[in-house]
């Protein structure tokens, strides 16, 4: 426990140091732990408790975190073009763009939507 703890307290601090704007997906884990395929993970990585990390700290240094809710379809996006090519099961990895071709990383592509979506509505504010 104390290796995780400490872990996760050098990650956000790395994050907190290296970046002014963080942007997140606020997943609602509680809900996530209910789905037996997914609960042992999410448990592991203790997400609820790296947020509250990052919360924290971003307040303690005077950087910026934004929450994207958790509704927003991150996964489903092109991160280039900006087609939405609707739900997939969590088994699909990669993907490729039926409108410009791009081949995407489900998570490397969901991150970029994320931050797209956080300087936005930092702009909106």
């Amino acid at each position: 426990m104390n290796m995780r703890t400490d872990f996760l307290n050098k990650l956000s601090m790395d994050i907190i140091k290296n970046h002014d704007i963080i942007c997140i997906e606020d997943l609602n884990t509680k809900g996530l732990l209910h789905n037996h395929k997914l609960a042992k993970s999410i448990a592991e990585v203790s997400w609820g408790n790296f947020v509250n990390k990052l919360e924290y700290k971003a307040k303690w240094y005077g950087k910026e975190l934004i929450k994207i809710d958790t509704f927003y379809p991150s996964s489903q996006i092109c991160s280039v073009c900006g087609h939405r090519d609707g739900k997939k099961t969590l088994d699909i990895r990669e993907w490729t763009c039926p409108i410009c071709r791009t081949h995407h990383d489900r998570d490397m592509n969901a991150s970029k939507n994320i931050l797209a979506e956080g300087l936005r509505i930092r702009e909106t504010a």
